[in-house]
């Protein structure tokens, strides 16, 4: 059994929901924004967890960290969103020990991406774990394990070519609406909200489509306007929202919004209107559907826009988890090292007593004792018998557990839990 508990009684737990198993609407009742992620921390410190990362992306929200009882993460997550745990149970999953290990390292690498190879990800890992460690909150074991999954990350990405070829959803979203919109250059495209994936879409629409009738709209016009420069777009005050939706063609919605903020109300236009909500939760009301002239699609149903690059990536998933498996290796290794730290430790201070002793005693027999060469023998012979030991630790094919069972009988060493 490895060695993953940090301070007594805690067990290393990854608990969340993804899309496997959670619309876009479930995903949204459990949508983390920045200050509640900082609510989460606070409660997490007021609770005494000792150490915990928070994600929460479109796709999936997740909580990494130490409990005595996986419940109490998921608490954090309920009290801070407007789920709860019932419907947490339906569609979550819940890792602990090696399993939360592996999959932390399969989401951060892309391979558990609703388009695989997307490594959106890894960046919100990184700066979460940024987070808790300002806070206080990112033990040792967690600090090491988000490194080895950045560093699995980086390789898959630079060894492998499983991001090759664009099938980001903003790019499923420009396909969907080429393949749908005839003229498409001369359409007048909005794109209300400066969400990253509407900014993509935003980029994308402008070089493969040619188009110089786009508008965007943000409720801060300043962040539209920096935007608006580098896209070379048209940009109209949030007052203008529904005038500007009756003269669109096709709405593109990527607010952060946590509730509706467009809704079959602003839609007076009888024109074919097309809208992609490219937000989580859910930006645009499902009431639109009402209306005949409008056609409404969600980035789950984008994201399901599959084609022969997703195959070829495919191919490279074996490489992938090749990668994936020489660091967490590595990542194990020093896991081990962590675990019989504290019995080496117990022994070295066992064998210099003994040596204590034993100078002692010849140093009342010999009128010539040599303090000093005595010393430095003894400590070097110590270092030689614990090396020896460490190193029968490491092997590969040696039951650890057992060895220190042994050697703690052998020399009657106190059991310590303590970590170093």
């Amino acid at each position: 059994m490895e060695h993953y508990t940090m301070s007594k009684g805690t067990t290393f737990y990854a608990i969340g929901l993804s899309y496997k198993k959670a619309d876009a609407e479930v995903r949204g009742h459990f949508s983390l924004d920045e200050p509640a992620k900082l609510a989460v921390l606070e409660q997490a410190k007021t609770n005494s967890i000792e150490s915990l990362v928070v994600t929460s992306t479109c796709n999936r929200t997740e909580i990494y960290g130490f409990a005595e009882h996986p419940y109490q993460l998921i608490q954090l997550l309920c009290d801070n969103t407007k789920g709860t745990v019932e419907e947490f149970q339906e569609v979550a999953y819940i890792y602990k020990n090696r399993d939360a290990i592996s999959h932390m390292f399969k989401v951060g690498s892309g391979l558990d991406s609703q388009i695989l190879g997307d490594f959106e990800i890894i960046s919100q890992i990184k700066v979460s774990a940024r987070l808790s460690k300002a806070h206080g909150l990112l033990n040792p074991f967690l600090e090491r394990l988000v490194n080895a999954v950045i560093q699995a990350s980086k390789r898959i990405k630079t060894e492998t070519e499983i991001s090759s070829g664009a099938t980001s959803v903003s790019f499923a979203s420009v396909q969907y609406i080429m393949n749908t919109i005839q003229e498409i250059s001369e359409k007048n495209i909005l794109l209300f909200g400066t969400g990253k994936i509407g900014r993509n879409t935003c980029e994308n629409l402008v070089k493969h489509t040619k188009n110089e009738h786009i508008t965007l709209i943000n409720r801060t016009k300043d962040k539209a306007e920096a935007i608006a420069g580098k896209f070379n777009l048209i940009v109209k005050d949030y007052a203008n929202l529904q005038e500007e939706i009756n003269q669109s063609d096709i709405l593109i919605v990527a607010t952060g919004a946590q509730n509706p903020t467009v809704d079959k109300h602003c839609i007076q236009t009888i024109s074919p209107l097309l809208i992609l909500d490219l937000s989580i939760p859910k930006n645009v009301d499902v009431d639109v559907t009402d209306l005949e002239n409008v056609t409404l699609v969600h980035m789950d149903d984008l994201a399901k826009i599959t084609d022969d690059t997703l195959e070829r990536r495919k191919q490279h998933i074996p490489l992938a988890e090749q990668i994936i498996d020489e660091v967490k290796s590595e990542f194990n290794a020093w896991l081990s090292t962590r675990k019989f730290a504290p019995t080496i430790k117990a022994l070295k201070h066992k064998l210099a007593d003994f040596a204590s002793a034993e100078l002692e005693t010849q140093r009342k027999k010999m009128s010539d004792f040599n303090e000093a060469q005595a010393e430095l023998i003894s400590k070097n012979i110590i270092q030689k018998i614990t090396n020896h030991f460490a190193h029968h630790l490491k092997e590969d094919d040696v039951s650890t557990d057992d060895s220190l069972e042994l050697i703690k009988k052998v020399f009657q060493l106190e059991a310590t839990t303590d970590n170093v």
